[in-house]
C-alpha cells in the first residue's frame, strides 16, 4: 500500500503496529480520527514480541493486583473482537499457578485473587497431579487454578484488530521503517522509507524497537533511549518459545491441560497446551540474553533447548518428545516490569506505549482505549498511574 503526498495529514500517526499498535489503530479509527499505522514489517510478523501461536490470558495476576481492572476491560474486548471477526481468538482452558506456597508470585496471584473476587482454587500438589497426570510438580507445590483464563492466539489476534482498524477507516502501511520524526507546535511529521507524512499527535508503540525509534527524533540510533535529557532504562531480552511432540498427546490438548506457570525456586516456566497437531508449548519466561531488536540471534541453539528438556524431564515427562519447532522472540522490560503508558515528557503530543516486559500481550485492546482516551481527551478513566514513565527516572 502506498500513501500519496495528497493525503499524508492524518490525525495520529502510530509507529509500529504489533500487538499494541494494532490494538490502538483499531480503537482510534472505531472512535473516528484518521489513523495511519507504520509497521516496518508485515502485520502478525515473527521478528518482535506478538508471534508464537499463543499467548496466556489470567486476571488472578501476580505481577500486581492494579492490573485487574484493565484485565476486566480486556477480557470484554477480546470477546467484542472475536465476534467482530468471526474467528476464534481466545481458548478458555484455565491457568493454573503453581510453586512452593510461601513464593512472592503464588503468594501474589492469591492477592490478586482474593483481593478482585476471582473464581479461583487452591490444590496441593497430589490433587495436580491427579487432575493433571501430566504435570508432576516437586514436593510441596501447591497449585492455584483460575478456571476464567486460557490463551490467546496472538498472530489471529493482531490480524483481527488490524483488520477491524481498516474497516474503521484506519490505513496501515507495511514494509516501511521510520527513517525520522519530529513534533512541535501541535504538528508532528513523520519520514519513513515511503515518503514523508504529517499529524498532529504521534503513538510510539514499536516494542523492542522503541528505544530506535525515541532516538530517530534527532536522527540517532542508540541502545538506550536517550530523549531531552531523558533516559528510559529499557531492556531488550532474547526469549526462546519451544514446542514438543508429546509422548501421550492425550494428556497435553487443549480439552486435558490448562496453561500453566511453574514457580520452581530461581526459574519461571509456562506451558500451553496443544491445539491440533502443533505441539505442547513450553518455555522458559525471563532469563534470557539482554540484546537489541536488530543485532539478536534469532537461531534455536542446542543451549536454549537443553534448558527446558531439563524441566520437561523434572515435571512434564509425558511431554519429553521431539522437538517440532522454535521460535525466538523478544522482551522490552522495565526495571520494574511494569508498562509505560505515557506522554512524552518533551512534547506534547507524542505518546510512548511499551516496556510490557513479557506479560503485556494480553492487554492490547485494552491498551488501544486508553491511548485514545489519551489522544482525544488528554487523560483516561482507566486507572494508570502506576503505569506512569516518571517513576522510571533517576
Amino acid at each position: 500500500m502506498v500513501v500519496s503526498e495528497a493525503d499524508n495529514n492524518y490525525d495520529v500517526i502510530v509507529i509500529g503496529v504489533g500487538a499494541m499498535g494494532a490494538g490502538i489503530c483499531w480503537r482510534l479509527a472505531r472512535r473516528g480520527l484518521s489513523v495511519l499505522g507504520l509497521e516496518q514489517f508485515a502485520i502478525a510478523h515473527d521478528r518482535g514480541s506478538s508471534h508464537g501461536r499463543s499467548r496466556v490470558i489470567r486476571k488472578a495476576y501476580f505481577e500486581d493486583p492494579r492490573y485487574v481492572p484493565l484485565l476486566h476491560r480486556t477480557y470484554e474486548m477480546w470477546s467484542a473482537l472475536e465476534d467482530a471477526a468471526r474467528e476464534k481468538l481466545v481458548y478458555r482452558c484455565g491457568c493454573l499457578n503453581l510453586g512452593p506456597p510461601d513464593h512472592p508470585c503464588i503468594e501474589g496471584v492469591q492477592h490478586s485473587a482474593k483481593t478482585h473476587r476471582l473464581d479461583h482454587e487452591r490444590l496441593d500438589a497430589a490433587e495436580v497431579h491427579r487432575r493433571w497426570p501430566g504435570i508432576e510438580p516437586s514436593p510441596g507445590d501447591v497449585g492455584v487454578f483460575e478456571r476464567d483464563a486460557g490463551f490467546l492466539v496472538p498472530e489471529r489476534c493482531v490480524t483481527a484488530m488490524a483488520r477491524q482498524a481498516e474497516a474503521s477507516g484506519a490505513e496501515i502501511l507495511t514494509g516501511s521503517r521510520v527513517v525520522r520524526w519530529s513534533a512541535r507546535h501541535g504538528r508532528a511529521t513523520v519520514q519513513t522509507q515511503a515518503g514523508q507524512f504529517a499529524c498532529r499527535q504521534i503513538v510510539l508503540s514499536s516494542g523492542p524497537w522503541l528505544a530506535n525509534v525515541l532516538g530517530v527524533e534527532r536522527g540517532g540510533d542508540s541502545g538506550q533511549a536517550d530523549v531531552s535529557g531523558l533516559r528510559l532504562p529499557l531492556r531488550v531480552e532474547r526469549q526462546v518459545q519451544l514446542w514438543f511432540e508429546p509422548n501421550k498427546r492425550e494428556l497435553f490438548r487443549v480439552d486435558a491441560l490448562p496453561a500453566f506457570i511453574h514457580f520452581t525456586g530461581a526459574e519461571t516456566f509456562y506451558g500451553i497446551p496443544e491445539l491440533g497437531d502443533e505441539g505442547v508449548k513450553v518455555a522458559r519466561h525471563h532469563g534470557g540474553a539482554i540484546t537489541t531488536a536488530d543485532d539478536i540471534d534469532r537461531a534455536v541453539r542446542p543451549a536454549d533447548e537443553e534448558a527446558v528438556r531439563g524441566y520437561l524431564r523434572r515435571h512434564l515427562p509425558q511431554a519429553d518428545g521431539r522437538r517440532i519447532d522454535g521460535q525466538v522472540c523478544m522482551y522490552t522490560n522495565t526495571p520494574d516490569d511494569h508498562f509505560i503508558v505515557d506522554r512524552h515528557v518533551a512534547h506534547d503530543n507524542v505518546w510512548i506505549v511499551g516496556g510490557f516486559s513479557g506479560h503485556g500481550f494480553k492487554f492490547a485492546p485494552v491498551v488501544g482505549e486508553i491511548v485514545t482516551d489519551l489522544v482525544t481527551e488528554g487523560r483516561t478513566d482507566h486507572p494508570i498511574e502506576f503505569l506512569r514513565a516518571g517513576r522510571l527516572l533517576s
